[in-house]
């Protein structure tokens, strides 16, 4: 019968191994070099002349790249032999192995687009080695609840002036403000301030009471509106910085706890072992047999005495 404990001792220095290949910087420099190497292999695969010139040698080295990745995600996955579940919590980790492992499903593998988009989300793989860059990207999830908040009232502000635009000046400007498409299109392009005199003095032009209405417009548009997405990001990225040291702090606990279980786990295993020595020296002395035999006077006379 197989010990558990011996299993898991052998499952935790698995772990253990590779969990120090994963946090070696070489390793991390590797893997972000080869992510780097998949991106600019990309990129050559859009010459059509070099993809049709070094077809072979192009399958060949995105062949070396899924075996890298392959590897590398078989180490991940090693080092959290004895944690599985840690594993799976992770979001990072979950995006990598279905990036990695989707170029071995059979359907994404004959779809050359699916598979083209697939390989290039690799790139975004850099995002755990650099933690600057992963901290943004997660502020930018935070950050879409706020921001579709956000279109919605810049969208209600365009359409509102969109209809004051079409009303006052759709007779005298027609190429711009002759339907409500044209006028939100001509405001929504005003919104980055380009263009933004010529429209004023074509304003001036009809009525001056027109300065009162690009003057309101560019100040909610431009600099409200766009303080309120600036405050939202900021705040997001804010969150997102903080989650990211609750997660390097998690990481850190666990890891010391799985070093404290590892430790228990040996010296469970040695003083096994030390009891199965003792055991099998006292069998090989044949002390374990003289015992019964050098107790049975000692019962019979005690018995004789009651």
């Amino acid at each position: 019968m197989t010990d558990p404990t011996a299993v898991a001792t052998r499952r935790g220095r698995l772990a253990a191994h590779c969990r120090d290949v994963c946090e070696a910087p070489a390793f991390s420099l590797a893997v972000f070099a080869v992510i780097l190497f998949n991106a600019a292999l990309l990129g050559v695969e859009t010459y059509s002349g070099l993809s049709a010139e070094y077809s072979r040698l192009l399958g060949m080295t995105e062949d070396f790249c899924l075996a890298a990745f392959t590897l590398e995600m078989v180490i991940r996955l090693a080092a959290h032999a004895d944690r599985p579940k840690a594993f799976f919590r992770d979001p990072w980790n979950l995006f990598d192995l279905l990036v990695v492992s989707s170029a071995f499903i059979p359907f994404l593998r004959e779809n050359t687009t699916l598979l083209r988009l697939l390989r290039l989300a690799r790139v975004l793989r850099t995002a755990r080695f650099m933690p600057q860059l992963r901290v943004l990207l997660v502020a930018v999830g935070r950050s879409l609840p706020g921001t579709v908040s956000f279109l919605f009232v810049g969208a209600l502000i365009l359409y509102v002036y969109a209809m004051i635009g079409w009303i006052c000046f759709s007779g005298h400007d027609p190429a711009h403000y002759g339907s409500i498409g044209r006028a939100g299109l001509t405001l929504f392009l005003l919104m980055t301030l380009e263009g933004l005199g010529d429209a004023v003095y074509a304003g001036l032009a009809v009525s001056p009471l027109s300065i009162v209405y690009y003057a309101s417009y560019v100040l909610l548009a431009s600099f409200v509106l766009l303080n309120v997405l600036i405050g939202v990001v900021l705040n997001a990225l804010e969150e997102a910085r903080e989650m990211e040291e609750q997660s390097q702090r998690a990481a850190q606990r666990a890891e010391a706890e799985v070093d404290v279980a590892d430790e228990l786990l040996l010296r469970i295993a040695a003083v096994r072992g030390a009891l199965d020595d003792m055991e099998a020296q006292l069998g090989s002395a044949g002390i374990g047999a003289q015992l019964p035999a050098a107790s049975a006077p000692a019962a019979h006379a005690s018995a004789g005495a009651r």
